[in-house]
């Protein structure tokens, strides 16, 4: 199972009526229209789960963070609607014109974050971010390089909801662009993600 969704107006992502939290706009991205946040006040909810009922995954983004962004960003929040259990995609602005990747996930008893603070980037360019769990261990990556792993006991997700530009709970706003998401039922090798 792979769902794309085109991060590209203010209706409809991924087939699903959304509410528009603030007034994101619409800019040029990579390959065509994304969305862009201000960091204060600006998100999209959407009303599904894309990875709800997979017992593997990957989630990747192609996004933009940009320079003038909190320390703390959520950038991509998927939940449960009916628990705590979820999985994030974080940006963290240590300063200098640098960003560094924060990835978590919550299922049950389970929790792990993952902190990249040994591997920053450059704000304001175009960048590529991958999630992947195959149930015993999650992975990220940046631009196809694998920064983090640790182990983790993962469950399949009930439905839920997804935010982007912001976390779910309405904390935590994302200053940049996003373009496009994409999140298949099974764990892919790093061949297999996206490049941008």
């Amino acid at each position: 199972m792979e769902t794309i969704w085109h991060i590209d107006n203010l209706e409809a992502i991924g087939g699903h009526a959304v509410e528009v939290l603030g007034r994101p706009r619409v800019v040029e991205g990579p390959t065509g229209q994304a969305l862009w946040f201000d960091g204060l006040d600006d998100g999209i909810i959407v009303p599904a789960h894309p990875l709800a009922g997979a017992a593997t995954f990957t989630a990747e983004v192609i996004f933009r963070p940009e320079s003038g962004g909190a320390p703390e960003q959520r950038f991509l929040h998927l939940q449960e609607a009916t628990s705590e259990d979820r999985i994030l995609f974080e940006t963290r602005l240590p300063g200098e014109g640098v960003w560094y990747l924060d990835t978590f996930l919550q299922s049950g008893e389970a929790s792990q974050a993952q902190l990249a603070r040994d591997h920053r980037h450059p704000l304001d360019a175009w960048y590529h971010a991958a999630l992947v769990c195959d149930s015993r261990e999650m992975r990220h990556y940046v631009n196809g390089q694998l920064e983090l792993a640790h182990p983790i006991a993962f469950r399949p997700p009930a439905p839920g909801n997804t935010s982007i530009g912001v976390r779910l709970n309405r904390v935590y706003w994302y200053r940049g662009a996003i373009a496009a998401a994409r999140f298949t039922a099974r764990a892919l090798t790093p061949g297999e993600l996206w490049s941008v």
